[in-house]
């Protein structure tokens, strides 16, 4: 059973939300009338999965989702009646895992919600995919930086300067990379 955030400037909608919610076996965490102060209200409710029924989203509403899934990431779901591209595109570039047009079936509700939850946990696989590649690659440049000071100031040979470095982190038990970043940084000082 997920844990569902409904927000709706309609409680009549917001009340067949959650009668659907319910019906497809989902609890309704809270129902709020506006994203207005959706990262603080996320953060105290703590819901799985944030469902937004709207004519069509506003740019605060983008804004605070896009603010919302960068530091609190949730998949959220979109019920509009404008399906106009641009408001597609602005919509899943703040993280929207589903935009759904021209309304809400409450019968459609738990297929919908579970193709968004799918949908967000692979993104952010990939987006974590990502920060590792990016990292590797962080590091690998600190090395090859380091390698080089090592090559051009001991006159050393390519591998001959990796091994001094991985020899020096071994001897202090600390990762390749970040006795490469201390080796460069003590170079800034001392030549």
């Amino acid at each position: 059973m997920l844990s569902i955030l409904v927000i709706d400037e309609s409680r009549t909608r917001a009340a067949e939300i959650c009668a659907g919610l319910a019906l497809a076996g989902h609890q309704v965490a809270a129902v709020l009338s506006s994203a207005l102060d959706l990262s603080e209200q996320v953060q105290a409710i703590q819901p799985d999965v944030i469902l937004i029924e709207t004519d069509s989203p506003s740019r605060d509403t983008l804004e605070h989702l896009a603010t919302l899934n960068r530091d609190l990431p949730r998949p959220v779901i979109i019920f509009a009646q404008e399906g106009d591209a641009e408001s597609i595109r602005h919509a899943m570039k703040a993280g929207v895992a589903a935009y759904v047009v021209d309304g809400l079936e409450t019968a459609r509700l738990k297929p919908i919600v579970d193709v968004a939850v799918a949908r967000f946990e692979e993104h952010q696989a990939l987006r974590r995919e990502l920060a590792a590649a990016s990292q590797k690659l962080s590091e690998r440049k600190l090395v090859e930086r380091a390698k080089g000071l090592l090559m051009q100031k001991r006159g050393l040979a390519e591998e001959d300067a990796y091994r001094a470095l991985r020899k020096l982190a071994m001897d202090r038990g600390r990762p390749l990379a970040e006795v490469s970043r201390d080796l460069i940084e003590m170079a800034k000082v001392l030549l």
